[in-house]
């Protein structure tokens, strides 16, 4: 089932029109619901406390980035390289999937992603990662299932590793390795198990985006100026198999230091989630989610 043709015109296009000043965005389909305490459930793997490699200092010397027309310097944003501690937490193995969505909408009577079809809607493919929600109906889903979205460092560090590497799978761009374009769909999620992060996390390079917590800043330590920072945009991460066709797009995307944006009011058919639990000195789950509820 195709669903693309999403993000990449905001890559082609330099990354602001849709994202900035494209038309009024669409308003909030829900409230905010509150957070839920579960335990840590089996479809989820562990990231351990200890250090997470964060950024790069990588600088586009070839001008790609003019190339491609785009206005946002490549790297730029994921300056500088750095080293943080993060407490321990679970995130889950896969993207959420169109039947993990069904069982929330059917639960809260949530309003469905417009693409599912029939009365009462219904994805065309439950294996597929749900795609077509907020970052609210991401937070709202996390939240029934006693969960949260990641901060864009937790996102990080379970693609990446406690070394940082460059994607989930190594160092060196694979393009069989993950779904970044070859097959012009979305795939079961899952579906490419040699990609498969340090901790076992699957799909955290290529198939679809996916939405963090964290709003788009400049990191600590980046005195680079940009219109596009502030309490306007979620963090993105993990690129899409969106069918660019640019070996060189999906090489950039794909990485696990790359950063795209998005209003979180919006939706776009190759964005999806996954969800994350924050893990005490015991292995019991923390309840933080309260504070990630408004991001």
């Amino acid at each position: 089932m195709t669903r693309f043709g999403a993000l990449i015109p905001l890559l082609l296009a330099g990354l602001l029109a849709a994202c900035t000043k494209g038309g009024d965005a669409p308003p909030p389909t829900a409230r905010p619901i509150p957070p839920r305490a579960v335990d840590f459930p089996a479809d989820m793997v562990l990231v351990e406390e200890g250090p997470a490699v964060l950024g790069s200092n990588r600088v586009d010397t070839e001008g790609r980035a003019r190339e491609f027309g785009s206005r946002r310097p490549w790297y730029l944003d994921e300056h500088p390289l750095r080293t943080i501690g993060l407490p321990a937490f679970a995130i889950d193995r896969t993207e959420v999937t169109e039947q993990d969505y069904v069982l929330f909408v059917a639960a809260l009577d949530y309003p469905p992603p417009p693409h599912w079809e029939g009365d009462p809607p219904q994805p065309v493919d439950r294996h597929l990662p749900v795609t077509n929600v907020t970052w609210m109906d991401a937070q709202n889903f996390c939240h029934w299932r006693g969960a949260r979205l990641p901060t864009e460092a937790e996102w990080e560090k379970a693609a990446r590793g406690p070394e940082g590497r460059e994607y989930p799978y190594g160092d060196t761009f694979d393009r069989e390795a993950a779904n970044v374009g070859q097959l012009g769909e979305i795939a079961p999620a899952g579906h490419f198990e040699t990609s498969v992060s340090p901790y076992g996390a699957l799909d955290m390079a290529g198939n679809v985006w996916e939405w963090t917590a964290s709003w788009y800043l400049p990191y600590p330590g980046n005195t680079a100026s940009s219109e596009l920072y502030g309490r306007r945009h979620k963090v993105l991460r993990g690129g899409s198999g969106n069918g660019s066709g640019h070996y060189q797009l999906e090489q950039l995307t794909t990485r696990g230091a790359y950063r795209f944006f998005l209003d979180p009011r919006m939706r776009q058919a190759d964005v999806g989630f996954r969800c994350v639990q924050r893990l005490g000195p015991e292995g019991a789950v923390v309840a933080d989610a309260d504070d990630m509820q408004h991001g």
